[in-house]
């Protein structure tokens, strides 16, 4: 009976996707809606969308287990997202709406490099299209391996059934809705993670004893649980911080800031993006304080995730809450993995179009960019499906890449092209590939500890970023300069955007 409820209630959750799905069809028009959503997005969906689509599992699962497991050291990776999300919504989202609508009317980052720097040869734009489509079908691949891990683990039913019935729900509303679809799901999946992390720990106190018997008790179970620094390098510190340089090269976050009514939302869009965020981790902290408050007061009892404690959120759920209940907040995991597919595929479509198949004269009128890009999700989701089916580590390994693979590839390139009228097209190829293969070669090799002489790997968008970043200056000096036009173009954005207008 209790699987039943559960099932129930994770079906209402499915059908509540597809409804919204079938509202933002009816929404979509053409190729940029589709892509875009017309460069209408209210803030506070904006907000919300990214929030959702950024977080993935990691911020129901991963960060609860680690904090778990070893305490609040683990949370200075959550301090550095709030912090780079914080400042890309404050300093990068505004500069982006406007100079993206003045280069050319841009619906996707690659198409706005191009515009802005006036690359005629087009190279820019495919590499950074290609970029783009490799590491995210991968990425794709990897939530829905997520999705059919969950399903196996919390239902006991088929790996491959869960798989492919989270990955069918998404990519149907994705395939019809389009950006609004995916924006308008993450919205209420974005609630509904923010809402079960406060659910899970109140309901925990209340269990335990109180607030402080709950904190007693789960440092008794941990004494060190407070202590920022213990068991860890500064060098494992400074990387866990340096996440929050990822933001600013992460297409499936800044594509939203391109689709804001105008620069003036993002202040708004700021507001509710941080605000979300920082409910959600101390959510997540007081998730891990509660599993660690309970287990203490029931020795009989154990995470399902022994190893990395990674279940704490799943089993806390179902232990304090009716399997109705417990079922709707099991949806706030189904809920971070979809909102993150789904902004992927988008993304990962706009780029096979408007990039790829855009750069060789292909699907120029607008109703050709909108089935083009059906078909595009539909062709990137059907080759993550099939990767997806037999789970593979390396596949998986891929997630903590491509956040430092896009993050020095992109962000030095954005703000760079956003903040200085020197750069040059070169510069910016040279910068974004010298990124992205530093960022590789020192994740995969014996280089990320320095052959043994730090103590911990150093976390690959450090270097990554700052090689990128240093190459596209060095390289823009050399080269010739931006067209007069382009550099207007940016004197004109941050004049409009200074003006309100």
């Amino acid at each position: 009976m209790d699987l039943t409820f559960k099932l129930i209630a994770v079906g209402i959750y499915f059908l509540a996707m597809l409804a919204i799905g079938l509202y933002a069809y009816r929404k979509t028009d053409d190729g940029e809606d589709y892509m875009l959503g017309g460069r209408n997005l209210h803030p506070f969906t904006a907000a919300l969308s990214a929030g959702a689509s950024d977080m993935s599992g990691w911020l129901m699962m991963g960060l609860p287990g680690a904090l778990y497991l070893s305490g609040l050291v683990e949370v200075w990776i959550a301090i550095g997202l709030t912090v780079g999300a914080a400042v890309n919504w404050i300093v990068v989202a505004p500069r982006l709406r406007q100079h993206t609508q003045i280069a050319g009317n841009s619906i996707t980052l690659p198409s706005f490099f191009e515009s802005r720097l006036r690359d005629r040869t087009r190279l820019l734009r495919i590499a950074a299209g290609l970029v783009i489509l490799v590491f995210f079908a991968f990425y794709v691949s990897s939530g829905m391996v997520a999705g059919g891990l969950f399903f196996e683990s919390t239902f006991g039913g088929s790996y491959v059934v869960g798989m492919l019935l989270v990955a069918g729900v998404t990519i149907v509303y994705t395939l019809f809705g389009g950006f609004l679809g995916a924006s308008y799901t993450d919205v209420v999946q974005g609630l509904i993670m923010m809402v079960s992390l406060i659910a899970v720990p109140i309901v925990a106190m209340v269990v335990t004893g109180g607030p402080a018997q709950m904190f007693h008790s789960a440092f008794v179970e941990n004494p060190e649980f407070g202590s920022l620094v213990a068991g860890a390098s500064i060098v494992a510190i400074v990387g866990n911080v340096a996440w929050g340089l990822g933001y600013f090269g992460q297409p499936h976050i800044i594509v939203r800031f391109m689709a804001l009514r105008s620069a003036r939302d993002a202040k708004y869009g700021a507001t509710v993006g941080i605000g979300w965020m920082v409910i959600c981790v101390i959510g997540a902290i007081l998730t891990a304080i509660a599993g660690l408050a309970y287990m203490q007061q029931n020795p009989g009892q154990s995470l399902t995730d022994t190893k990395n404690a990674e279940s704490v959120f799943l089993d806390m759920a179902q232990i304090l809450f009716h399997p109705l209940i417990a079922g709707f907040l099991l949806a706030a995991v189904l809920a971070a993995i979809m909102s993150t597919i789904s902004s992927q595929l988008i993304v990962t479509s706009s780029a096979l179009v408007e990039d790829l198949l855009g750069a060789a004269g292909k699907a120029t009128s607008p109703k050709a960019k909108l089935w083009w890009g059906r078909a595009a999700v539909l062709a990137v989701a059907v080759f993550a499906l099939l990767l997806a089916l037999n789970p593979n580590a390396s596949v998986l390994d891929l997630v903590g890449f491509a956040w430092a693979g896009f993050g020095s590839a992109f962000g030095p390139v954005v703000l760079l092209s956003l903040f200085w009228r020197g750069l040059s097209a070169m510069g910016a190829l040279a910068g974004m590939v010298s990124g992205a293969v530093v960022a590789f070669v020192w994740g995969q090799t014996e280089l990320g500890t320095l052959f043994g002489l730090l103590p911990d790997r150093l976390y690959e968008i450090i270097p990554g970023f700052a090689v990128g970043l240093a190459v596209a200056v060095l390289v823009s000096l050399v080269t010739p300069k931006p067209p007069k036009e382009a550099i207007d173009e940016l004197d004109q954005a941050v004049a409009e955007i200074r003006t309100g207008a």
